[in-house]
């Protein structure tokens, strides 16, 4: 063997060797690039999150809204408690004038005096007249079932003809404004008749025989 022949194929070895290490370059390099990702994916994705932001804002937004009507719907309705309570103070005192008269007074028929009770009664219903317009109404408990959201016992009222717990007296009118109790209504109730269950079973069967 000549050293040209052995010179030939150390050269090509060497080159064979150069294109394996090229190759192998080549597959690292394919294998470890990242894949880029595709642009429809990410475009979906972004859309995606967009959307779900723009319905959690609509969906705050909304309640927002929704406890700006309601503060102000009640700023509307509950502004004037305090001083409708006020009033309320005064109605009292007008109606204690007119209870204090003696029926004795009354029915003597003195011109002087009855033009002073109508004129302290048309004041008292000009007064609750107004306070009505404003959304203050009377509690009207006489033959209802005693509710302490709205009641408030004052005594006791021995009854067996009427069902326990039913309002048969009002000592001081109880007021509402809007849906909230203004002031209960200071009542006396009965006691000793049935339950109000019982009562009711009762009437039923009533009305049913009837």
């Amino acid at each position: 063997m000549t050293d040209e022949t052995t010179k030939n194929g150390s050269d090509a070895a060497a080159a064979e060797a150069a294109d394996d290490v090229a190759a192998n370059v080549e597959n690292e390099t394919t294998v470890e690039a990242p894949r880029q990702p595709d642009p429809l994916e990410v475009l979906k994705a972004e859309n995606s999150e967009l959307r779900d932001r723009y319905l959690r804002l609509a969906a705050e937004m909304d309640n927002l809204r929704r406890r700006t009507e309601r503060d102000v719907k009640d700023a509307k309705s509950y502004s004037v408690a305090g001083f409708a309570r006020d009033m309320l103070a005064v109605s009292d005192n007008l109606r204690r004038a007119l209870d204090a008269i003696p029926a004795e007074a009354k029915e003597a028929g003195e011109t002087g005096l009855n033009t002073l009770i109508e004129g302290v009664e048309m004041t008292e219903r000009s007064m609750l007249s107004a306070l009505e317009r404003h959304g203050v109404r009377k509690l009207d408990p006489i033959g209802q079932k005693f509710d302490p959201n709205f009641h408030q016992a004052m005594f006791e009222v021995p009854n067996a003809e009427v069902a326990n717990n039913t309002v048969v007296q009002v000592v001081q009118a109880g007021f509402t404004i809007g849906e909230r109790v203004l002031r209960p209504a200071m009542v006396g109730v009965a006691k000793g008749g049935p339950k109000a269950a019982d009562a009711d079973l009762n009437t039923a069967f009533t009305e049913k025989d009837a």
